[in-house]
């Protein structure tokens, strides 16, 4: 059971007010100074909801030194949240908000907010359809094309993936599509294209997340390699200013080419990385646009557990 004890006047509405305020890393320190519990205490609780955070960790998020960023660093604040028992979403908030306030974001780019929101939505999208993403599979291969439209948006993307398959039976690949803000997934269509047909298909329209069964027509042996092709058609949204995958552990190669419209070409493209949703971006590169081609395009000979992309700027 979570550890709650006394609480003085003065360490309870501190608690509140950074609670109500933040930043993250005050909230943090106030809640675990209210219940009075060490570090150690607080790294034991984590242990017993199955997540490993070292006490040096602890230490630095409610110094401010560091900030929660990978996977399970963000899974462990939100056990904190019950452990210290704060409201559901409190310390979760406020890491967002905190992500959102240094600087103004780039108009289009999804916030940290929205990236944990889809992450959510997603795992229980993939729940339904029961299967995690590539359950079966290892994606040795993804070639992504993506088509911006005359009015800016993003039209279509088209994947072509070659998969290996590392257990017998399995028959099938769950395609997962991130529309941009203001989408509308209900009227998105995917098409299978090459070696597949379409399953299910579920959506989420506040995320515009699109989660697709693509269906095999054969079922897969241990070591079977397998080719296929499909398309998602969007167009929904707005004015796209960046396109990016996220893969949730290290793999094979993925190359992502983006064709603009004649009449509407961006002024500058760059390469961008995150390691996580929460994680600032790096890896910041350049790009040549190709005005005969109208394109540019991104090369990982090996993936790495995170997030890729490519983003641009109009003008």
């Amino acid at each position: 059971m979570p550890y709650a004890p006394q609480q003085t006047d003065t360490a309870a509405a501190e608690l509140d007010a950074a609670l109500r305020g933040g930043p993250f890393h005050v909230a943090l320190r106030a809640a675990i100074a209210a219940r009075g519990l060490p570090l150690q205490r607080v790294q034991h609780h984590l242990s017993r909801y199955g997540v490993r955070v070292g006490v040096t960790s602890l230490s630095y998020w409610q110094q401010g030194a560091r900030r929660p960023q990978r996977p399970e660093s963000l899974r462990a604040v939100r056990a904190l949240e019950e452990i210290l028992r704060l409201p559901d979403e409190s310390l979760i908030r406020l890491l967002a908000e905190s992500e959102e306030r240094p600087g103004p974001r780039r108009p289009g780019a999804r916030s940290y907010r929205s990236l944990v929101e889809a992450s959510d939505v997603l795992r229980g999208l993939l729940a339904e359809l029961d299967c995690p993403h590539g359950s079966g599979l290892h994606v040795l291969g993804h070639h992504e094309r993506v088509r911006i439209g005359a009015r800016r948006e993003l039209a279509e993307r088209e994947s072509q993936c070659v998969v290996r398959a590392h257990r017998d039976g399995v028959d099938r690949f769950l395609a997962v599509h991130h529309g941009d803000p203001g989408c509308v997934p209900g009227h998105m269509t995917v098409r299978a294209l090459e070696n597949c047909r379409t399953g299910r298909i579920r959506r989420h329209r506040g995320t515009g997340v699109l989660v697709a069964e693509l269906l095999f027509d054969t079922r897969l042996r241990a070591g079977d390699t397998f080719l296929f092709r499909y398309r998602v058609e969007d167009g929904t949204a707005g004015v796209a200013r960046e396109c990016f995958r996220e893969f949730d552990s290290a793999g094979g190669q993925y190359v992502l080419q983006v064709r603009f419209d004649s009449d509407a070409l961006p002024v500058r493209c760059h390469r961008f990385t995150q390691s996580s949703v929460a994680a600032p971006r790096g890896g910041r590169q350049e790009l040549p646009v190709s005005a005969r081609h109208r394109s540019v395009h991104l090369v990982e000979t090996r993936v790495r557990s995170g997030i890729v992309g490519i983003g641009w700027d109009w003008e």
